[in-house]
């Protein structure tokens, strides 16, 4: 018998105009391909004249050692360009990339290049962000949101909370 964890943390949310912020680390991009299979591809997503019913921005980030160990990379190539506008993603490649300060390139390092961006995305009540993966990724998250979330005059550890209690921060690690 094979078991996993079950419940509704992990489901997108009902509304077609909410955005939604991915992170994956390795294999874990399952549940994120999920989401943009839905999102941008499966025949349940789209309308009864072929649009498709998302109408937010899907942006995923995906941390990975090495580029081939890249999951989907066509996929995500496709999407990107049949919704230019809806669909973004970035890549995270520890072993082989490296920030402006020469620092390895973890989720939190390419997410911190668009810290200001995704801040003001996550400040929408319409944002929703998946994290699946390594137990380091929330404090990833801290290291990258907590001294604009301090500049803003708040406190990043109690903004997911709140972010949570909205059902808009889905953490799922290990």
């Amino acid at each position: 018998m094979i078991t996993s964890p079950t419940g509704a943390e992990m489901l997108l949310p009902d509304d077609p105009e909410a955005n939604i912020v991915m992170l994956a680390t390795g294999t874990v991009i399952a549940p994120m391909r999920s989401y943009m299979r839905l999102l941008f591809n499966d025949e349940v997503g789209a309308n009864a004249d072929g649009s498709r019913k998302f109408k937010g921005l899907a942006w995923l980030f995906m941390g990975v050692p090495f580029s081939k160990s890249l999951l989907y990379d066509d996929e995500h190539t496709e999407y990107k360009s049949k919704y230019p506008d809806q669909f973004r993603f970035d890549y995270a490649v520890s072993r082989e990339q490296k920030n402006a300060a020469g620092q390895k390139m973890y989720i939190q390092t390419k997410m911190a290049e668009y810290a200001e961006e995704l801040w003001e995305l996550m400040q929408n009540p319409m944002t929703h962000v998946y994290m699946c993966g390594l137990k380091g990724m929330e404090a990833g998250m801290a290291e990258c949101f907590g001294p604009i979330a301090e500049k803003a005059g708040l406190d990043w550890l109690d903004f997911a909370k709140t972010m949570k209690k909205a059902d808009r921060y889905h953490v799922a690690v290990y």
